[in-house]
């Protein structure tokens, strides 16, 4: 009578196997989460939070004194202030708000909007901006 299973020879090769698996795909995947945080914070500024800056500027002729003028109606609004222009507080990836200084110091006659990125600190190296560094 022949039983039927797997020996231990047998399930030790397949522990292996997905082992050397493992040990090719996680350092791949290591670091991608933090890649596409910056990512993400990238598109909010250069894309996303810039439209709805310009789309205030385009309705009241100058950008908001701070991002809270994108989801709530400023006091006293603008004459043609038609938002909000976000439906929410912006907030980095990293959980903190957005950087904005309108008129902008480093961007003359426009407005600055950074992140401080993960270290949440100004000039650690990973801030993300609107505007280039000089090299």
């Amino acid at each position: 009578m022949e039983e039927k299973g797997f020996t231990l020879i047998e399930l030790m090769l397949v522990v292996i196997i997905i082992g050397v698996l493992s040990a090719m795909v996680v350092p791949r995947l290591v670091g991608r989460s933090e890649q596409a945080r910056v990512a993400a914070a990238r598109a909010d500024i250069e894309a996303n939070l810039s439209i709805a800056l310009d789309l205030f500027e385009l309705d009241n002729g100058t950008y908001p004194s701070s991002l809270a003028g994108l989801f709530t109606e400023p006091s006293p609004a603008p004459p043609n202030w038609n938002g909000p222009y976000l439906k929410r507080k912006p907030a980095d990836p990293w959980g903190e708000e957005y950087k904005y200084k309108f008129p902008g110091e480093r961007n003359k006659g426009s407005y600055d909007l950074w992140s401080y990125g993960r270290d949440r600190v100004a000039g650690g190296g990973d801030d993300i901006a609107n505007w280039e560094e000089a090299e």
